[in-house]
């Protein structure tokens, strides 16, 4: 499977990650099976925002609410390694569902998109970053 997503929405949540260097920033994807249209950047609620990222649920409640009502689908989600490598961690796999959710992880300068296809584990997906019309 190759995604695609928007070279904006990319830069800007990079930049979002350098900006954020000693917590871990999150949000909502959202998009279609084979693009990333949006991001929305939503409160870490973890208990400890340096290591780890919980993504405030009345913000993914209130996204999948959107959802029914005809709002895009909530394809996955996004947060940042502030101190690591944009791969997933021992505690993400924890929190990998398998229900094909993707993850995009993201540092300063890098960024990889991830599926959870079984639930603690993670299949590489490729994607390419395209210009968007203004």
């Amino acid at each position: 499977m190759a995604m695609e997503i928007s070279s904006t929405l990319l830069a800007g949540l990079l930049n979002e990650a350098q900006l954020s260097p000693t917590r871990e920033i999150c949000g909502l994807l959202f998009g279609t099976a084979d693009r990333i249209d949006t991001a929305q950047a939503c409160p870490n609620v973890a208990p400890d925002p340096s290591r780890h990222f919980e993504i405030d649920p009345a913000a993914l409640f209130a996204a999948h609410r959107a959802v029914r009502t005809g709002g895009t689908a909530v394809i996955g989600h996004y947060h940042s390694h502030p101190s690591g490598v944009a791969n997933p961690s021992a505690r993400d796999a924890e929190g990998a569902m398998g229900d094909d959710a993707l993850w995009l992880i993201v540092t300063a300068g890098e960024a990889r998109l991830w599926q959870t296809r079984l639930p603690g584990t993670f299949v590489a997906v490729e994607y390419s970053a395209v210009a968007t019309p203004d």
